[in-house]
């Protein structure tokens, strides 16, 4: 998917393009993320929806996924 949007990668996924990060784009008020590896899969969400997933991240709450 190429729509003219900025993905974002964070900076703990490192300097080489070929290693597999989320990127995010924010689109009319929108958040979409998608896998650098698989970029036609796109997942898209409120920016209060990854707010709140991003505090529960911070706080742990997935810590037992990885």
């Amino acid at each position: 998917m190429t729509d003219g949007s900025t993905w974002q990668k964070s900076s703990f996924s490192g300097p080489d393009d070929n290693q597999s990060c989320i990127e995010l784009t924010l689109v009319a008020g929108a958040i979409k993320l998608r896998e650098s590896d698989q970029p036609e899969v796109v997942v898209t969400t409120s920016t209060a929806k990854l707010h709140a997933f991003i505090l529960g991240v911070k706080a742990g709450e997935f810590d037992h996924l990885i």
